[in-house]
This record gives C-alpha cells, structure tokens and sequence, in this order.
C-alpha cells in the first residue's frame, strides 16, 4: 500500500491533513526539528496530536531531524521517549547517535531517515539498512531512474517528496545560511537565504541579476504512477512552514 505523508507545522494543520485524506502525519516539537521556526507541538499537544491521528486511523510521524551537540542527546532521546510511550509511529532522524541509540533502546519502534542525511544512491540507502533503519527519506535532487535503481536493489521502504520547496544543494549539505546569517540548516533555523536575489558579476561587471538561486518548487504528480511502479512506499509533501490555506 502507498502512503500519502502530509506536513503539520500546528493542531489546525494537523486537522486539515486527517480530514483530507492524509494516511499520515509528520510534525516537530520545539526542539530538534528542521522546521523551528513552525509553530510545532509542545509535551502536551504532541499527545493529543498522536491521539487525534490514532484515532482517525492516521499513521504520526515525529520529527528529530536536526544534528545534536553532545550535550543534548539526553533531552532529545526523552522526547523520542515520551513520543513512544505516546504511541508515535515513527521518529525521523538525522543525528546517527541518536539513530542508532533509538533503534537499540526501542526496536520495535521504527526510525526512518531524514532527507537531511542526504542519502542520494544505493550504498547510502544499504547501509542505513544494515544499521536498522525502517525507512529512507530519499534525497529530493535525485532522478526517476535513480529512484527505481534504488528500489529495485533495496528491501528497505523508500520514501520520495512528490510536491513542495527545493534545496538549491542537497539537503543536509548547505551551510549557505550558515554562512550568510548564522542560522544553520542543520539545526533547524535555516534563514532560506537562497531565496533573496543576487547579482551574478563577470570582471566586476553585473551580467544577470535576480532570484538567481531560488529554485522552482517541486511538482511530481504526474510521476506518481512511475513511482508506484518503482515500489515508493511513501509520497511525502514538504510545507510544514505554511498554514491550512496555503495554496
């Protein structure tokens, strides 16, 4: 069975995504999420929220998807902890201590890899495998004949974004916010500073100018049927920074 992943940046989000269809939910907390910058769930509202898509037989999906300093491994794996004991169905993670402490401390709970790992060829997808991941969030840059080249040489399950904002790098990999304002990626508070418009000079002379770096978002819904086909498990949409009107 194919699944249909919806993003949740709040409860309203979360409502809208049952009641529309969604076979499953991914949301963040205020901490250790690639989206800080959402409105996110508290320890209080992260229960209701997997109570409200259990309920409605919605698969929920938590995000601890940013890299971890030393000394926070500890609060992240109690969040990971407190999402089990809430009956959350899946953590998706970049950190691999965390990973790997997660699939010791809870084997019955699937960890799938963020797009954050960006994981973009077979050797990537085998290995995580071999350390007990459940789940590959692939890395959205890749082709369909990349995809089905994967599928086709995994058991693992494959998880692909069909619709929402493009990276300009891999994800995982840019440090461009970094750079530019101190925000990284990596921890969750990326600024999108791709997103503002350059000047491209050649002999300090200005040849072009604009969006230069902002790339188009993603639209794969006419590839869905290949994807299927290829053995896609999931069809994850990217927006947990917009609202439920969000068109």
């Amino acid at each position: 069975m194919v699944e249909l992943l919806s993003p949740v940046g709040n409860f309203e989000a979360l409502k809208a995504a049952v009641q529309n269809g969604a076979d499953a939910v991914y949301f963040g907390v205020n901490s250790f999420n690639a989206r800080a910058f959402a409105e996110n769930f508290d320890a209080e509202t992260l229960k209701k929220a997997i109570l409200y898509a259990k309920l409605r037989g919605v698969q929920a999906h938590l995000t601890l998807n940013t890299l971890l300093k030393d000394d926070e491994l500890e609060e992240a794996f109690n969040i990971a902890k407190q999402a089990y004991e809430s009956g959350i169905d899946a953590i998706i993670v970049q950190d691999l201590g965390l990973a790997d402490l997660l699939i010791k401390s809870f084997p019955d709970l699937p960890i799938h890899s963020s797009t954050q790992m960006s994981i973009h060829n077979l050797e990537g997808v085998q290995k995580l495998q071999n350390l007990g991941f459940k789940r590959v969030v692939l890395s959205r840059e890749l082709s369909l004949r990349d995809i089905q080249y994967i599928c086709k040489h995994s058991s693992i399950e494959i998880e692909t974004f069909i619709h929402g904002a493009l990276c300009i790098s891999y994800s995982g990999q840019c440090l461009f916010s970094s750079l530019v304002g101190g925000r990284s990626g990596n921890r969750g508070k990326c600024a999108q500073s791709c997103r503002l418009p350059f000047e491209l000079l050649e002999d300090e002379k200005k040849i072009d100018s604009g969006y230069l770096l902002s790339t188009r978002d993603l639209c794969g819904l006419k590839y869905i049927p290949d994807l299927i086909n290829a053995g896609v498990k999931s069809f994850k949409i990217e927006g947990r920074m917009k609202n439920r009107t969000s068109r």
